[in-house]
């Protein structure tokens, strides 16, 4: 059956009716997993398989039959390794329908149907008995319900439920235990992604209006790949403090609790930002042990296990604090049933902990509109001066200029450079407040005017009858995703171009899409199929992910930080594509083919694509690749902006990968102006 959707396309603005499979959101679920990554995480699964086999063995030792209760198996992998190390039998609980079939088929094709049985329901509604789901209870709990901040996925009332109702008095749990841990740190740059720094002009300095400085911000965690942050980055604090553990071999409480930890402070500096991860013990001994760690916390010739389902997270504390070295704090980790938060107290009594047990949340509008890289690329800078530099070539005194970008300073900026008249178009009315609020308490409500209407409905009495001299754009849009989703600003001038002055300055002019062939170091993972994993024949989801990955909105790229993600640059980067934000919107389309020819050696996972804007013949901003070493072929990364991430599919999979090395890479990309899309094609 099919359905129709109405999306509202990111680049042209326009409310788009699509007609989708009635199973649109299944594969979504299953594009937007990370299974084929888990599969691919050795290192977990074998900590698994040997925290599995030392539970079956405890039970076994005491004359009891082994009875497994998964939660959450997915394909289930951790069934076929219980039954593997001798359990008798195994139940295996997936929520999910279309994989909890898959887990059915998988199961069946190792040949594990009589010792495995595939249980569509959420945990809580299993049922125990003659007639249940399960016939009886059991007496090892296996899991896999963490996330990269352990409880995020619901762990605790998953767990607190099964350990009541479908567990034996007495029972083995894989992992037996999780410890969290945190370290207290000052950081520039992380504390740039949650609070607006002041803009220091010559005019005067630009603050933040004081709701958002005393905002907690965002209450949701912060996840992020801490190994590629540069010790540079930080400062560290106080020591790696151990806050609080979880022993799921007895009985889970997922009731709010606090825990204050008490430590004495390494260096002076402005406490602002806590960094957590999480270890799993496998077994009571503590000898099977899965760490979440940064890179930094190993040791030198010690292996690091790369994955992508479980990183590392970056809490905000409320506001930041001074320390001393030498001092006492109190670091207290805050937790409910699904999330953790962090407060900082000179002291531990109890009203200051009972303080803090209510989750933070935003307050000011800001950490709803801006996410944390745009807080960074609000707070950049160098890339500030650019467009200051920038701008002085067309916002004059006697400029009119309209901004179309979201909630931009790039109106400070002309308001600075002394424009007659500023216009700021913003595309949401919590976008339009926390402007109107910025611009207020810095004394430019009367000189800036906000508008929230969309391009297309701007008259010339929105302007007092006045033609714009300047349309100014980062551009930036909340609702972009990939980076030619920016194009909106291009579609904008074109809606607008009845309200322009015949010589109306662009800034920017024009755009240009570039793109580079790449090898990356573990982010082809999570594309690659999984085929055999651990033993276990898994190729199902091979083709579950397969078919999804077809189905998606974005066909053909994906977005990804890549600041997060080593790679190396197999080709010269080349630019493709020009868009010529001085003329309309064509309605013919933008046609680009050609050949990246590789100048390194190496496994070609894929290309990514960026686009870099030209404000002025001798000023461009790059969204995506900032430097590339002539040695390695180390790229540089953009930090604020998520680059677009095309995966060659025969490259990924070790079966039918090309046995000679490449020398080229052809592409054929194609602009499509009613759909605002690129279309591509890549062959080796």
């Amino acid at each position: 059956m099919k359905v129709f959707c109405g999306r509202v396309n990111p680049t042209t603005g326009a409310m788009d009716w699509v007609e989708e499979d009635e199973h649109y959101d299944y594969h979504q679920e299953i594009a937007r997993s990370s299974y084929a990554d888990m599969l691919h995480d050795k290192d977990r699964n074998e900590k698994y398989y040997q925290g599995i086999c030392a539970a079956v063995k405890r039970v076994k030792k005491r004359g009891q039959e082994a009875v497994v209760l998964d939660i959450g198996t997915g394909t289930g992998l951790l069934s076929m390794m219980a039954v593997t190390a001798g359990a008798d039998f195994c139940y295996a609980i997936e929520v999910f329908k279309p994989m909890s079939d898959a887990a059915v088929r998988i199961v069946k094709a190792n040949g594990f149907s009589d010792k495995i049985k595939v249980i569509n329901k959420h945990s809580t509604e299993v049922t125990v008995g003659l007639d249940g789901d399960m016939k009886s209870k059991a007496n090892i709990l296996i899991t896999e319900l963490f996330d990269t901040e352990l409880i995020g996925e619901g762990a605790l009332p998953s767990y607190e439920h099964a350990q009541r109702n479908l567990m034996q008095d007495t029972w083995e749990a894989v992992p037996h235990c999780a410890t969290v841990y945190a370290q207290l740190v000052e950081s520039h740059r992380l504390w740039s992604w949650n609070k607006l720094f002041p803009l220091n002009l010559e005019t005067g300095d630009i603050r933040p209006h004081p709701e958002l400085e005393s905002c907690p911000g965002a209450p949701s965690v912060c996840d992020v790949q801490l190994s590629q942050l540069s010790p540079k980055d930080f400062k560290i604090l106080s020591e790696v403090l151990c806050v609080f553990r979880v022993n799921f071999s007895q009985q889970v409480s997922s009731s709010p609790t606090s825990h204050p930890v008490h430590f004495k402070c390494l260096a002076r500096g402005a406490a602002q930002v806590v960094l957590s991860w999480w270890e799993i013990d496998m077994d009571p001994d503590g000898s099977i042990t899965c760490t979440m760690q940064p890179s930094w916390m190993y040791l030198a010739q010690q292996p690091v296990p790369w994955r992508d389902h479980w990183m590392q997270c970056v809490y905000f504390l409320p506001k930041e604090s001074l320390v001393t070295q030498g001092e006492m704090w109190c670091l207290t980790a805050n937790q409910d049933d699904y999330c953790v938060w962090y407060s900082l107290t000179k002291s531990s009594t109890q009203q200051n902990i009972l303080m803090c047990r209510e989750r933070p949340a935003c307050h000011c509008g800001a950490h709803i509109t801006w996410n944390r890289a745009r807080f960074g690329e609000l707070n950049d800078r160098n890339r500030t001066k650019l467009y200051l530099e920038a701008l002085k070539k067309v916002a004059t005194p006697s400029s009119t200029c309209l901004f179309v970008s979201d909630g931009s300073l790039l109106p400070v900026l002309a308001h600075s450079l002394g424009a007659r008249q500023i216009y700021t178009l913003e595309s949401s009315s919590i976008s339009q407040h926390l402007m109107e609020k910025l611009f207020q308490v810095n004394h430019l409500g009367e000189k800036i005017q906000v508008l929230q209407k969309s391009a297309d409905s701007l008259t010339p009495a929105d302007f007092q009858d006045m033609k714009i001299s300047a349309l100014i754009g980062e551009p930036f849009f909340t609702t972009s995703l990939l980076p030619w989703h920016n194009l909106y600003f291009w579609y904008s001038r074109t809606a607008l171009s009845k309200n322009l002055a015949k010589d109306c300055a662009v800034l920017p002019y024009s755009a240009s899409l570039h793109v580079v062939a790449v090898e990356f170091k573990d982010l082809w993972r999570i594309r690659s199929p999984c085929g055999i994993c651990e033993g276990f024949d898994v190729s199902i989801m091979d083709e579950m992910i397969k078919n999804s990955l077809n189905f998606r909105e974005s066909h053909d790229a994906e977005p990804h930080p890549l600041w997060e993600y080593p790679c190396r640059a197999l080709s010269e980067p080349t630019k493709v594509m020009t868009f010529n934000f001085t003329e309309l919107v064509p309605t013919e389309e933008i046609n680009s083919s050609g050949s990246l020819n590789l100048v390194r050696s190496g496994q070609c996972h894929g290309a990514v694509l960026w686009m870099v804007y030209e404000l002025t013949k001798e000023i461009s901003i790059s969204t995506g690749l900032t430097g590339v070493s002539e040695d390695t072929g180390e790229c540089q990364w953009y930090p604020h902006r998520k680059q677009g991430v095309y995966f060659f599919s025969s490259i990924l999979n070790p079966q039918t990968a090309p046995t000679q090395s490449l020398s080229s890479i052809s592409y054929s990309l194609t602009f499509v102006p009613k759909e605002g899309d690129i279309r591509m094609c890549f062959e080796s």
